[in-house]
């Protein structure tokens, strides 16, 4: 069975194959085999095939993968109109997978494709991915009120969940990152003052700098990857994270924290930039929610919601 065969390149160009664009950027003009296969194993590509209206395969190499490369396929799969996804990768052999779902499979090539499992950092950052509906079943759950507001509100970001923040004393343990797109890296929006482990004051300082240039470099590339996923997928994540991060107490000594829980929504905004937020907490830390944090007064709330 034919069908009609893109490639997409580490830096998230559509190719076709058997072309000079191709060729050049395989950086072999003539190749004696083949080509295609070469790329996906060996330089990141990611190859897209249609066959008529009813099925599309990405075939993939997930460990090569680079974001903008899978940014690319994601978008792809979710214009596709086709009615059935196979998901073709390797690791140590070839396997595959079938949905009906494009939500799905965006999902899935995120997982595959995740920091941890092609970071040179992976033991040093542990992910371990929990239920997301654990938190609405559970209603003693402090990170619930966050996660209704998001489902009730289709995910769409205002005012509103500021003062919920408020109100429930996550403020100080939330961050807010933008992701616009065409706009390279994603951007801290907002830090809670609980996030002084970064450093002392770089929960003012990093407004509107990179994620992935906190001064834990490390650290800083491998959360940003998260961030980057977490927008193009448009999925939650609740995640039980376990890592070696070097960060500063307030009197600026080296620590380790150890082990947290983490729930990253995505966020629509009025305007293309999407807001993802992060809650996050210590599962050794004592109970700081019933403290009603301050650090953020209702204007500068409402200056925050309206720069999307």
């Amino acid at each position: 069975m034919q069908g009609v065969t893109m490639l997409v390149t580490a830096d998230g160009e559509w190719l076709l194959p058997d072309t000079p664009e191709f060729f050049a950027a395989l950086g072999d003009p003539d190749p004696d085999y083949d080509a295609v296969s070469c790329a996906v194993k060996n330089l990141g590509f990611v190859k897209f095939q249609i066959f008529g209206q009813s099925i599309a395969e990405i075939e993939l190499h997930p460990r090569n993968v680079a974001m903008p490369a899978l940014l690319a396929a994601q978008q792809q799969v979710l214009s596709s109109q086709t009615k059935l996804f196979r998901i073709k990768y390797f690791d140590t052999e070839w396997h595959s997978e079938i949905s009906s779902s494009a939500e799905h499979i965006i999902g899935r090539l995120a997982e595959l494709c995740a920091p941890e499992a092609r970071s040179p950092d992976a033991g040093r950052f542990v992910v371990e991915p929990q239920d997301f509906n654990r938190i609405f079943r559970d209603e003693d759950h402090w990170m619930r009120p966050l996660a209704v507001k998001w489902r009730m509100s289709f995910g769409l970001f205002d005012a509103s969940v500021i003062s919920l923040a408020v109100k429930h004393g996550m403020l100080s343990r939330l961050v807010i990152v933008g992701v616009a797109p065409g706009r390279s890296e994603p951007h801290w929006r907002f830090i809670g003052d609980g996030h002084k482990w970064i450093g002392s004051n770089y929960h003012l300082l990093g407004i509107g700098e990179q994620v992935q240039n906190m001064p834990d470099k490390n650290y800083g590339q491998w959360a940003n990857e998260y961030f980057k996923s977490t927008a193009a997928t448009r999925q939650p994540r609740y995640d039980l994270v376990t890592g070696a991060i070097q960060y500063q107490d307030v009197d600026g000594k080296p620590t380790v924290r150890r082990c947290y829980e983490r729930l990253m929504l995505p966020w629509k905004t009025t305007s293309a930039e999407v807001f993802v937020t992060s809650c996050s907490k210590g599962v050794d830390d004592v109970d700081e929610l019933s403290i009603s944090p301050t650090s953020m007064s209702p204007p500068f709330a409402m200056k925050l919601a309206n720069s999307a």
